[in-house]
């Protein structure tokens, strides 16, 4: 499976996870959050940045998930209303801690918050099978100016 992410150039060549916390993850657990497509990366990435700083300075990077990897995944039906809250990740960070310290699988399929109907996936940096993701490419991000310029009157 091709998944993608979208980072600053300086970590855009190594899979690196900084073990800051995020919505399916605590501080310490070292996860690498992708997306299912180039488009759902930039919308993420997009929401955090509030629009602002989509220049040269930021790439794309395509990874290989082995197709035989076992992924778990969370249900949109196990979550409850709220979930999706970008201040409060009391809900989902517990889901990912679970997942990441039980150690079954090295992905989680999660839906994103930015748009449910499209899934993220969590990589799980220390599990075994995780030797085996593979950073494919690095390409450009070279998104249309216009973007940035509407979301920056509204941010």
């Amino acid at each position: 499976m091709l998944v993608a992410r979208i980072v600053h150039k300086l970590y855009a060549n190594t899979l690196f996870a900084s073990g800051m916390r995020g919505r399916w993850n605590s501080t310490g657990n070292k996860v690498i959050y992708t997306s299912e497509s180039i488009p759902l990366a930039f919308m993420e990435n997009m929401v955090r940045r509030q629009g602002v700083g989509f220049n040269t300075d930021f790439k794309i990077m395509l990874i290989q998930i082995p197709d035989d990897v076992l992924i778990e995944s969370v249900a949109m039906t196990s979550l409850e209303t709220g979930w999706r809250d970008p201040n409060d990740y009391s809900q989902c960070q517990p889901l990912g801690d679970k997942w990441f310290n039980a150690g079954k699988s090295p992905v989680l399929k999660v839906p994103s918050a930015v748009m449910p109907e499209a899934f993220n996936y969590v990589i799980n940096t220390s599990h075994p099978d995780y030797a085996r993701v593979e950073l494919l490419a690095v390409t450009d991000l070279v998104p249309d100016a216009r973007i940035e310029e509407i979301l920056k009157k509204y941010s």
